[in-house]
């Protein structure tokens, strides 16, 4: 059987270019969220199988890439169902891993905890541009922090590094889920119908308000409590006063405190941004994920017409495995999403380090080669990067590749200039 070059479909090979950019980034990254106070922490890529299952991860417990049990546990002939045959899984985000990590280390721990965490993470998804099986997600995470505070900060941070990245004009979409629940229950939709409502009010981007009536319909929904939801939103703007006339609109059905909680988010943000962009107040924003229960936002950028990064309050996630609710806020940036923006946009590491190649002629006496690997080396103390390379035959080609990499300096050592002296 032929092997295959190419790699397994929805995941990819990655080239220098790429990978000087990638480098670069999570460099960035790191020294950008470390201004802020978070700490770097780490889990591991496999999870337990029914932390995986626990019906936290949405539509992502579909797409789990599952890992049969190993040795004698693996019985193919006795086993029933599957929970016989795994007990493991590839994680699908970071956020999971990490409550499971806090829940086993939290007495080890500064409180709040602000992390940062870098990591691969698998779903069984279909491949699309911007979207792999495998990828890299990039979460900042502040846990026991039940004020506003963790919100603004988390805010904060993540456009900070999208400004430093040259990234501008993007924006902030945020709302809450309790507002969400708070618009549904005043337009009289039962609490068990929530999750249904709330998918269909999802693709509003999508398909517009005409086409979320028409899916409320379908799905059996009567006309008067559409249209009172629907009116809603054709009266909301996307602003502070959007979140003050919804606070007077739903009246008792929702904690004023919340309304006010998100409007100082907006405000604070507003007044002590780093980087251009906007905050917007979106009442159709939802978040897939089940575990959130208060604010969610995600960042909006035109060039790439979808979202590059979200996140959201979940502070009920780390009860699950204590037993006691812990106050959980993150933002996740689309790592994968924003290298390929830079590399389509020929995005160059402005902290390159000059680079300098020598090229060695064919039938270099020994003296000669290290005559070459020495004056390598006082390049590179001088903080050059350095290739040595043997010079091929079709030279102009050689250079010109070299040229793309970065070489702006390239010497040619031919053996005339390092014979010994007679």
């Amino acid at each position: 059987m032929a092997l295959k070059k190419k790699p397994v479909t929805g995941m990819k090979d990655m080239l220098p270019r790429e990978m000087e950019i990638r480098d670069y980034v999570i460099q960035m990254i790191k020294d950008t969220y470390r201004t802020f106070g978070f700490s770097s922490m780490e889990t591991p890529c496999v999870e337990h199988i029914e932390n995986l299952l626990s019906k936290q991860g949405g539509e992502n417990e579909q797409l789990i890439f599952k890992i049969l049990k190993r040795g004698a546990k693996l019985n193919l002939e006795t086993a029933s169902c599957e929970a016989d045959l795994v007990d493991g899984g590839l994680r699908y985000d970071l956020t999971l891993p990490l409550s499971r990590y806090y829940a086993n280390h939290a007495n080890e721990l500064p409180s709040p905890f602000k992390a940062l965490q870098i990591g691969n993470v698998w779903r069984a998804d279909r491949p699309q541009r911007g979207r792999f099986r495998q990828f890299m997600q990039c979460d900042i995470d502040i846990l026991g922090e039940a004020s506003n505070l963790a919100e603004i900060e988390l805010i904060l941070a993540t456009s900070t590094l999208l400004g430093k990245l040259d990234f501008k004009n993007f924006t902030i979409r945020i709302n809450d889920r309790r507002i969400l629940k708070a618009m549904a229950a005043y337009s009289g939709f039962p609490e068990d119908s929530y999750d249904e409502v709330f998918i269909i009010l999802d693709k509003m981007d999508k398909i517009g308000l005409e086409g979320v009536e028409t899916e409320l319909k379908e799905a059996g929904y009567g006309q008067e409590k559409v249209d009172k939801y629907l009116e809603l939103f054709k009266e909301v703007t996307n602003d502070l006063a959007g979140i003050r006339y919804l606070k007077e609109k739903l009246g008792s059905f929702l904690d004023q405190e919340v309304a006010d909680g998100l409007s100082m988010i907006i405000s604070s943000v507003e007044e002590t941004k780093e980087a251009e962009f906007k905050m917007s107040f979106d009442p159709t924003l939802v978040r897939g994920m089940s575990y959130y229960t208060g604010t969610i936002f995600e960042i909006s950028m035109d060039e790439f017409g979808g979202s590059v990064g979200g996140g959201g309050r979940y502070d009920k996630m780390i009860g699950k495995f204590t037993g006691q609710e812990t106050p959980a806020c993150g933002f996740s940036i689309g790592f994968e999403r924003i290298v390929m923006l830079l590399l389509e946009s020929g995005y160059q590491v402005p902290t390159q380090k000059e680079k300098k190649a020598f090229l060695i002629e064919k039938g270099m006496p020994e003296q000669g080669i290290v005559k070459i690997l020495a004056l390598a080396k006082e390049e590179r103390e001088q903080g050059k990067q350095v290739m040595i390379a043997n010079m091929k035959k079709n030279k102009k080609f050689q250079k010109e590749q070299l040229a793309q990499e970065g070489y702006t300096d390239v010497k040619e050592c031919f053996v005339r200039e390092f014979l010994p002296e007679e």
